[in-house]
């Protein structure tokens, strides 16, 4: 929200702030240590000018490759506007907050987190969540941190114009923090670095104080293709260029009817998410554990069994997973996908114990209320070896 109408206080406003470079870079410094103290582990500030990803853009609506998520063209260009969608937008102030949770098992400190998921991925029984989706829905998190740095600023200049984003409004994040030197988008499209690898959350807040700009870093990507060659479905259908429609994470999430049975069998035992690219990628040995506990896992997510998953009700989805992100895709589309990936575990050899543990769930949904629901549930029985 706007703290006051930029255009009568922008003369003010410019008054207002340090009159000399060194000491509106004492201001910069106190933003960042402000945000520290929020739970970011980098604070920088960003150009708006994203006019260098307007023909990007355009031509990635203009394959379709938004898929269902007729809110990516809804806004046209003004993605890459912020001036245009905050009037009187100068600058923004960019924030990075790490997800990596903790590691809940005994063991787990002496591993390597992506060791661990890597052979999560190879139990067919169980369940594969993003890591960012086992702790709290960050949308809440990084909105209530990103307003009270904007009203510590606003504390020490005074009364300013001001808009907070995370993932909720027509904005280019990943643009608008490479521009600020968070760092750089990768093969995955994802933002890189290279002392956080790709672990974090992005949050932004979008500002009429014309701040000393940060610079961009140089790419660290180079002729490295790991991440679209584990792709599962090979969504990364070019360095930089990410076809929605085939990405597990999208089909999971954002996709509300049938999952295409052409890469049903490809996705594993996904059930919310993917992070397939980001566990290959060199640069996250450097990814670092979250600094808030927010993110910590909740409900066992990091060990959750795919008939444990598909047994939930309605009401125990719902209750479970109140705050949590998952939540947002709602019960049917969680049996949808957890069916999938039940059929794609009947495939491989399993314990006879699981292998009819698996098989009568899928029993149990067989004439369940839901067509979609139905439907998947008929192809995870037809995979029945």
């Amino acid at each position: 929200m706007s703290a006051t109408p930029t255009s009568s206080l922008q003369t003010n406003l410019d008054a207002r702030l340090p009159a000399n470079e060194a000491d509106m870079r004492a201001l910069v410094a106190q933003i960042r240590s402000w945000g520290a103290e929020l739970g970011f582990d980098a604070i920088r500030i960003a150009s708006i000018d994203l006019s260098h990803a307007e023909e990007g853009l355009q031509t990635w609506l203009a394959q379709g490759f938004h898929g269902d998520m007729d809110y990516m063209a809804n806004h046209g260009m003004l993605r890459a506007r912020p001036a245009e969608l905050v009037a009187g937008t100068v600058r923004a102030i960019v924030a990075r907050m790490p997800y990596l949770p903790h590691p809940t098992r005994e063991s787990a400190p002496a591993e390597d987190w992506r060791t661990i998921e890597w052979d999560r991925l190879r139990r067919p029984q169980d369940a594969t969540i993003s890591l960012y989706a086992r702790g709290r829905d960050y949308h809440k998190v990084l909105r209530q941190r990103l307003q009270k740095l904007a009203e510590k600023i606003a504390a020490a200049v005074g009364p300013y114009g001001f808009r907070v984003f995370t993932d909720s409004a027509p904005v280019l994040e990943v643009a608008l923090a490479s521009n600020g030197g968070l760092g750089w988008r990768g093969k995955h499209t994802l933002l890189l670095d290279r002392d956080a690898g790709s672990m974090f959350f992005l949050g932004e807040i979008l500002i009429d104080l014309p701040l000393p700009e940060d610079p961009p870093v140089e790419p660290h990507c180079g002729n490295c293709t790991r991440c679209i060659d584990v792709c599962p479905t090979q969504a990364i259908v070019a360095p930089y260029v990410v076809d929605a429609r085939r990405c597990i994470s999208y089909l999971t999430i954002e996709h509300k009817g049938s999952i295409p049975v052409e890469l049903r069998a490809v996705m594993g035992n996904h059930v919310y998410g993917c992070d397939d690219c980001q566990l290959i990628c060199p640069w996250n040995k450097f990814a670092v554990p979250a600094n808030v506990p927010d993110f910590d896992v909740r409900n066992g997510l990091d060990a959750a069994t795919l008939a444990g998953l598909f047994a939930w009700t309605e009401a125990e989805f719902n209750q479970r997973l109140e705050g949590s992100p998952i939540r947002r895709i709602g019960h049917e589309r969680w049996l949808r996908n957890i069916a999938v990936a039940i059929g794609n575990a009947l495939r491989e050899p399993l314990a006879d114990d699981t292998r009819a543990q698996l098989t009568a769930a899928l029993h149990a949904r067989a004439d369940d209320p839901s067509a979609l629901v139905r439907e998947h549930v008929a192809w995870a029985l037809a995979q029945t070896t």
